[in-house]
């Protein structure tokens, strides 16, 4: 891997609710893009195939009627297909049924054909919804470690290290956030919509939002820390605009294993950023050299419950306790 460097694309686009054809209609041109420019490794974001934020509060028949199996179902076929043919790994997310259970998922599609799936771990958008129970840390046709966290699943520290200590050399981290109403007075908030459909006429007044502590000043206080100290690059992908009342930052970067910005964008539109990540890079890192210098035996209380967790659901919602 000493010389390794890999091409590759975060995606942020404007999904439109429930309609899989617009959004992979959408997925398909970024793809082609992407190949045309020598990407090999292009990442969207959560749930983009199905549209995120209208599925809270959405009965289970609702649920049940956008889920698809993996890797069966039409839209993983869609994307091993789109994989094949332009020789590009792919990850995008959806609602997987699997079985009687639901899942917010995120496939990986390979060019040869096979395929990896992220089942989220704090999943709370849905009582409906099953969280998953594993980390997703494998092999890639790229000749490198990739894994997935999903959105929330990346707030958590424990998280980003353990698949850190799995091997992960690229952490890819799609998402649906910024501009959400939070209960912490220093965290996001929400944007005004206003502001994202004048966008055309007045694009500075919503990008001035995107750049600062709703999207990218909130994003910069944790989630380059994931990759400097688990020594791993980073890509995030994020979605960009009005979901069902909340208008998403976008923000798509790529973050090196130093914590360092590749690339990034603040645009208030669908927009893919490309970078070369440099996995020669990895093996001196900051993080890699902390991860060799740790003592697990002094970390055993960490996977002690304390009795003060919170379900997927109460961590998301519940008021904080007084």
């Amino acid at each position: 891997m000493t010389d390794m460097r890999i091409q590759a694309a975060s995606v942020q686009f404007c999904h439109r609710a429930g309609d899989k054809e617009h959004n992979l209609a959408t997925i398909a041109r970024f793809v082609a893009e992407a190949a045309a420019r020598g990407v090999q490794l292009v990442v969207f974001p959560e749930m983009c195939i199905t549209g995120y934020w209208h599925v809270v509060g959405m009965d289970r028949p609702g649920i049940e009627a956008l889920a698809e199996s993996v890797p069966d179902g039409p839209s993983t076929t869609a994307l091993l297909a789109l994989a094949r043919e332009h020789g590009v790994v792919i990850g995008a997310g959806l609602l997987e049924a699997d079985g009687d259970a639901l899942h917010n998922s995120y496939v990986v599609a390979e060019p040869d054909g096979s395929w990896h799936v992220h089942r989220k771990l704090h999943a709370f958008e849905s009582e409906h919804i099953t969280p998953g129970d594993r980390y997703t840390v494998f092999a890639s046709t790229l000749g490198c470690t990739l894994g997935v966290l999903i959105c929330y699943d990346n707030n958590i520290v424990e998280n980003a290290r353990m698949t850190a200590l799995l091997g992960a050399d690229i952490l890819l981290a799609p998402h649906q956030t910024g501009g959400v109403a939070s209960r912490s007075p220093h965290a996001m908030g929400t944007i005004d919509p206003a502001l994202w459909e004048a966008r055309h006429s007045d694009p500075e007044a919503v990008e001035a939002e995107f750049r600062g502590d709703k999207g990218r000043g909130w994003l910069m206080r944790w989630l380059p820390a994931r990759a400097h100290d688990n020594g791993m690059f980073l890509v995030f992908s994020n979605g960009v605009g009005l979901d069902h009342g909340e208008v998403r930052t976008g923000n798509a970067m790529l973050i090196d294993c130093y914590g360092r910005i590749i690339a990034e964008t603040w645009r208030a539109r669908d927009e893919m950023v490309c970078g070369e990540l440099d996995l020669s890079l990895l093996a001196r890192s900051t993080g890699r050299r902390w991860l060799r210098g740790r003592r697990p035996e002094l970390y055993r209380a960490l996977a002690e419950p304390t009795g003060r967790e919170l379900g997927p659901v109460e961590a998301r919602f519940s008021p904080e306790p007084t």
